[in-house]
């Protein structure tokens, strides 16, 4: 049976040489953002060109770096081939939206028309984004993405828009002619909302680019990142459904932040000074907490050992913050932690 288990690196993930769009993601405060700086610092060592985006509002890629990023590609220090920039998919439309409204009245009300169908303005700004992505020549692109709920709304932003195009094609087709001469009455431009509508059209193509190759499991996977609790053993089990059910392959989990004996050397010492009590209390801690994390580590490697890589890191004393640190802590997602107890 051992021998039917998979990996524990994400090897096969450098390794696919197809892949173009990797998605790293998971509950909130679990190490996406370490995981997928560490994943992108591997990928730029046997990939031509790697883009690290960073699709959370709360955005952590210029803490890990210790580098300012922002909504442009900017190379990461130290690295030839390695790119990150840090974009809101809430405030991408806001741009949009200003570069259109140059019509006054009747631009906001193509706007109010267009932005009425729910899910619709964050759709765009994915669509924008995504069309700024694909003009870019990178080799492959890493998505250090929000927590779960916002991740599964980010994914299906491309059916979304998808259904309001159908509707605003309809609407089009409807209400023309009014516009028009609602527009030319109030001294507009006739034109207002063919431009409107020819650009949402436009994004059709990209988003039908995209969806397909977000379906392919040649060209997209994603990297589920958790820790051993409850919650967040569940929130992956949650993930992996939703991932299915969005035809986007997943075979790969990260469980981070776990205790092995290294961690706790002063249990080592425990035998010989029994009679210390806050010695004891420390590792009487550690050991319940390790005795938790091994439980539900039992159950991941139940539920997903026969399909699932199950990558093991282990809990720092320190941050990993710093290009040279990620470099480091990245060695870990390509050759099994072991731990040293001397």
């Amino acid at each position: 049976m051992a021998d039917e288990i998979l990996p524990p690196t994400l090897q096969n993930v450098l390794d696919q040489k197809s892949l173009k769009w990797i998605f790293c993601g998971g509950k909130g405060g679990v190490g996406k953002t370490t995981t997928s700086c560490s994943l992108a610092i591997q990928l730029a060592q046997c990939r031509e060109s790697v883009l690290l985006i960073s699709t959370d509002p709360a955005h952590n890629l210029s803490d890990a770096f210790g580098q300012k990023f922002s909504k442009d590609a900017t190379k990461v220090n130290g690295f030839d081939n390695l790119s990150a920039m840090e974009i809101d998919p809430t405030s991408a439309i806001q741009e949009m939206v200003e570069q259109s409204d140059s019509n006054g009245m009747m631009g906001s009300m193509m706007q109010d028309l267009a932005f009425a169908i729910p899910g619709v303005d964050e759709a765009m700004s994915f669509a924008e984004i995504m069309k700024h992505v694909k003009s870019m020549e990178y080799s492959v692109i890493v998505f250090d993405t929000a927590p779960t709920g916002h991740t599964l709304r980010f994914l299906s932003f491309p059916t979304v828009l998808e259904k309001a195009l159908g509707k605003l094609s309809t609407l089009s087709g409807q209400f023309g002619p009014m516009i028009r001469q609602m527009s030319s009455m109030m001294g507009g431009q006739q034109d207002t909302q063919e431009d409107m509508f020819a650009k949402l059209e436009s994004m059709r193509a990209v988003i039908n680019e995209v969806n397909t190759q977000f379906k392919d499991p040649e060209k997209t996977t994603f990297v589920c990142v958790c820790i051993s609790e409850f919650l967040s053993l569940y929130e992956t089990e949650r993930l992996v459904q939703e991932l299915t059910a969005y035809e986007i392959d997943t075979h790969n989990i990260v469980v981070n932040q776990l205790l092995f004996p290294k961690t706790c050397k002063c249990m080592l010492l425990l035998t010989s000074y029994s009679a210390n009590s806050d010695l004891a209390s420390n590792c009487e801690h550690c050991q319940v907490r390790r005795n938790m994390q091994q439980k539900y580590l039992a159950e991941a490697h139940e539920l997903y050992d026969e399909f699932f890589h199950i990558v093991q890191l282990p809990l720092l004393t320190e941050e990993v913050r710093g290009p040279q640190k990620l470099k480091e802590f990245s060695k870990m997602l390509v050759e099994p932690y072991v731990p040293n107890v001397d």
